[in-house]
């Protein structure tokens, strides 16, 4: 695994830290990307993983794609009009899908700027908290792109239609307030609270079953997209599989028995 991520795991809490300081953890290689899937895939095969925090090291959150890189057409956006398409599919985009789609709860812990790529690395998670010094930005206009990554998907289904047009069109730069009062991040809390807060939250989520949190997540996710009816279906199917499990029976008669249950993603 690249350098770009580190990977820190204590229980059934992941942390991962885009470690990339010198440049604001700017995303700009194939390496940067491929770190981050690594992470995820990593995640995905250790079923005793139940909550993952992401955040920045340093300063930033990730301050979005490395304007240098683009000045100098280097990294990802190397190449021909049909090279830079097939790269960021297999780069950016391929970061994007395996964040999203992370089989466990993920909360980005904002710690500073999360600016263009880096705002829309904070939407791919499920719940974003943040820090007093966080600031955002859908400001791929401000540099003459568009929305690459899936920007254009995620924000209006977090802050409403109205408000991801007013940000992406005008490339505005947010604080941690504004950013609470438009439901882009749940919490803001003093900087050094977020890492207490982060752990905190996923220790409550962590608490619960480990299958039953993944499939819960599943149905969220699907449920963005599904008919109704379809998802009834798929939730009957997932909720046959969460009867048949131990980790219900202790959940059932840890509640009766009035104590804390003990899990053991069986």
């Amino acid at each position: 695994m690249s350098d770009y991520v580190t990977y820190e795991q204590d229980g059934g809490i992941v942390t991962l830290t885009l470690n990339a300081p010198e440049r604001r953890n700017a995303i700009s290689t194939f390496a940067d990307c491929d770190a981050v899937v690594a992470a995820v895939q990593r995640i995905n095969r250790d079923r005793g993983v139940r909550a993952v925090i992401l955040t920045g090291a340093g300063s930033a959150f990730c301050a979005g794609g490395d304007l240098k890189a683009m000045r100098d057409r280097k990294g990802i956006i190397e190449g021909s009009h049909a090279d830079l398409r097939e790269n960021y599919r297999r780069g950016v985009q391929a970061m994007a899908a395996a964040l999203y789609d992370c089989d466990a709860p993920t909360i980005a812990a904002v710690n500073g700027p999360a600016i263009g790529l880096g705002l829309d690395v904070a939407c791919m998670c499920d719940i974003r908290i943040a820090s007093d010094n966080a600031r955002f930005a859908e400001s791929f206009i401000k540099v003459g792109i568009v929305p690459g990554d899936g920007g254009a998907w995620l924000l209006q289904r977090i802050v409403g239609m109205s408000m991801a047009c007013e940000l992406s069109f005008t490339g505005d730069q947010i604080d941690a307030a504004t950013a609470k009062e438009i439901r882009l991040v749940s919490k803001v809390v003093p900087p050094e609270e977020l890492m207490p807060a982060a752990r905190a939250l996923a220790g409550r989520i962590a608490a619960n079953p480990p299958e039953m949190l993944r499939m819960t997540k599943r149905l969220i996710r699907e449920g963005e997209h599904s008919r109704f009816g379809t998802l009834l279906e798929l939730s009957a199917a997932y909720q046959a599989l969460a009867h048949s499990t131990e980790d219900h029976r202790e959940a059932v008669t840890a509640m009766l028995e009035k104590r804390t249950p003990s899990f053991t993603g069986r």
